[in-house]
């Protein structure tokens, strides 16, 4: 098994818990196609329950003999984003990005370059942004015999000084993960666990703890069913009796709709409950 980056190592706990809820957004929408040539485009928009509507256009081309990848995208907040990527290509398990902004409007620009270096039993990454700063976040995981161990830290160029860090420890098996996080500099603690029950059911809750805001403790726990091949369900429900349920489905090749909702159990007689849809579109 790979070792995760550090922002990954409770990615299964805290995917079942955020993804694919879909009462999160009023709609959403997603296109897909690929050229002949290999160019694929992807088009998104996405309404929100309070707020503007927006969206983004993207093409992307990959020349795999090279390893190079070039994205680029126009959103809807009139911002040209540019991805470069060379994976690969430099050395063997590094991944170089460069990435640009302009917004013509304001004439804002924004320059990064992010590294990605990955080994048998090591992942490291580092992100330097240009023209903030500048900045630099470094971190590092360490995995062995699915014991996992990571830290990260962020360093102001300008200001000659440590902004934050985070450390991390976990254990991951095909069958279940387990991780306990401690993030904004060692403030906030997280524990987490993700159990694939079997090939139908999936489990996982999540803990949390500020220790500069209170001695409360959040509690969030969800579950995934695999109804058949073609769908699934999801549920979860936190310590604050917000509960959400959400329903994915394969209408057709190609063709995926979600549909989500979430209520405050405590105020069922209040407004506060949200509902939404996703619809992708895959060629």
């Amino acid at each position: 098994m790979s070792i995760p980056a550090f922002s990954d190592i409770a990615k299964p706990s805290n995917d079942l818990l955020n993804k694919d809820f879909y009462h999160v957004a009023a709609a959403t929408l997603e296109v897909k196609s690929k050229a002949p040539n290999g160019v694929s485009f992807k088009v998104n928009g996405r309404s929100a329950h309070d707020g503007p509507t927006n969206g983004s256009i993207e093409a992307k081309y990959l020349d795999a003999p090279s390893g190079l990848t070039l994205t680029q995208a126009w959103t809807t907040f009139n911002a040209l984003d540019t991805k470069v990527e060379l994976d690969n290509t430099i050395s063997k398990g590094l991944k170089a990005e460069v990435i640009t902004q302009f917004l013509p409007s304001t004439q804002a620009k924004g320059a990064k370059v992010n590294l990605y270096f990955k080994q048998p039993n090591f992942n490291a990454r580092a992100f330097f942004d240009l023209l903030k700063g500048p900045t630099a976040s470094i971190d590092a995981v360490l995995g062995h015999d699915g014991f996992l161990v990571g830290a990260e830290a962020g360093y102001d160029v300008q200001k000659a000084a440590v902004t934050r860090y985070s450390a991390a420890v976990g254990y991951t098996i095909p069958e279940y993960t387990a991780a306990i996080t401690a993030t904004n500099n060692l403030s906030v603690f997280s524990a987490s666990y993700y159990h694939r029950v079997n090939s139908a059911v999936e489990a996982g809750a999540k803990a949390s703890w500020d220790s500069k805001a209170s001695n409360n403790v959040g509690l969030e726990v969800a579950s995934k069913y695999r109804l058949d091949p073609a769908s699934f369900a999801k549920a979860k429900i936190n310590d604050r009796g917000i509960a959400a349920l959400a329903y994915n489905v394969l209408l057709r090749p190609g063709v995926t709709l979600g549909l989500g909702a979430s209520f405050d159990t405590q105020n069922l007689n209040e407004s506060a409950h949200k509902v939404g849809a996703s619809f992708t579109f895959e060629s």
